[in-house]
């Protein structure tokens, strides 16, 4: 069994925010994590962007992503290549439920990339992104 969590909830694990406590909840209930090239690259960058906004030093930026380049080497991380096809599922979620559910483009490749990937369960604090994955089959937190 693996679980997809969006970047935001693992930004969550080391930045603390409203959604900490539940972050860490969700991820010791897990089963292994998939973790893509979009996790690691968006995860960067909100660290860099929390430096640019004056939340983090950069000290603490640069032990946080220490720390998670650490705790990716665990096996409880499963790396996997971002789906081939995953931008022309995103697409197609953009053509059949982008009217109705107003996702981002990032939210819905992340979907993409879960259901691709077969993800037993997607785990999100985002509204939009969570109904984009109920619509489609997968399972939510």
């Amino acid at each position: 069994m693996n679980d997809y969590c969006d970047t935001s909830l693992l930004v969550s694990l080391y930045v603390e925010d409203r959604h900490s406590t539940q972050a860490d909840r969700i991820v010791q209930q897990c089963g292994p994590i998939i973790l893509t090239s979009l996790h690691r690259a968006e995860w960067h960058h909100a660290i860099a962007q929390n430096v640019f906004r004056g939340r983090l030093s950069t000290a603490e930026a640069t032990a946080f992503i220490a720390q998670f380049l650490d705790d990716t080497t665990n096996p409880r991380w499963v790396k996997a290549v971002l789906p081939e096809n995953a931008l022309e599922v995103c697409t197609e979620f953009a053509r059949r439920h982008g009217p109705k559910l107003g996702m981002r483009t990032l939210d819905s490749l992340h979907v993409a990339c879960a259901l691709e990937l077969n993800a037993d369960r997607f785990w999100t604090f985002d509204e939009r992104q969570a109904k984009l994955a109920k619509a489609v089959g997968l399972k939510t937190g």
